[in-house]
């Protein structure tokens, strides 16, 4: 069985910024008795507040950790621990107690990175896209009930992820945008978040949209595999017959 982080952990994921970066950290467990031993491990995440890390240690939502990189450390709480039996084996995420993380500095100086969704939709063969696109279409769609943040520019809107492909996704939120509108969608399914930047391709009965995946956050294609893999004995063969509607930004009634 999985283990989720609570309503306001899983908030607070949807809501920081998140960079994908390997680092080298020791870190140990807090609070044991006698010398608990240090574990090395590194780096998925990193973000202001804490990081989601690999290590080989038995560690519990809750428990504390003293975290190190270089001279810096802090101590950290597990806010969540994947499931053993899962591709995730091994990786939880902590939220750091302090005002400095041990990764500040690099914090600082990235930024994020993406990678495009399909890399054979970038060739310039007219065929080749055709072909990809012909694959996209038979790519399996599953029903799923996940949160999201939709970012267009300065804008955040909270909502709901009801279908996800792995190409594309629908999606209901507090306003619609447009199809055609570019934006970034951090998703936060079971026990993963994960950012694409997307486009949208049609509006659901001016209460939803349909979106097509462009890019994905340089080391998120795993964490996607994985929400699908979870999904994959409810499949359903196609998106439900929509209502096309143009125009500009579309409040959702009630």
């Amino acid at each position: 069985m999985d283990t989720e982080p609570n309503n306001t952990t899983r908030d607070a994921l949807l809501t920081r910024k998140m960079v994908h970066l390997a680092l080298p950290v020791r870190w140990t467990p807090v609070g044991q008795e006698g010398r608990a031993p240090v574990e090395v491990g590194c780096t998925y995440d990193i973000h202001r507040n804490g990081a989601r890390l690999s290590g080989s240690g038995d560690l519990n939502i809750g428990d504390l950790v003293l975290v190190e990189r270089g001279r810096h450390k802090a101590i950290c709480q597990v806010v969540w621990t994947a499931d053993p039996a899962s591709a995730l084996s091994g990786q939880f995420s902590v939220q750091c107690l302090e005002n400095r993380t041990p990764w500040e500095e690099e914090l600082r100086q990235i930024e994020e990175q993406y990678q495009p969704i399909d890399e054979t939709v970038r060739r310039s063969s007219s065929v080749t896209a055709l072909r990809a696109e012909a694959n996209r279409r038979r790519r399996p769609r599953f029903y799923v009930d996940g949160h999201i943040e939709v970012i267009d520019g300065m804008q955040h809107v909270a909502g709901e992820v009801e279908q996800i492909s792995e190409f594309g996704a629908r999606i209901s939120a507090e306003e619609v945008l447009r199809p055609g509108t570019d934006f970034r969608l951090m998703l936060n399914v079971f026990d993963v978040s994960l950012t694409v930047k997307a486009k949208v391709k049609y509006q659901v009965q001016n209460s939803g949209m349909g979106v097509e995946f462009q890019e994905i956050r340089r080391g998120d294609r795993p964490m996607l595999r994985y929400v699908l893999s979870k999904l994959r004995a409810r499949r359903v063969e196609d998106f439900v017959p929509v209502e096309i509607v143009s125009g500009g930004m579309a409040t959702v009634a009630g």
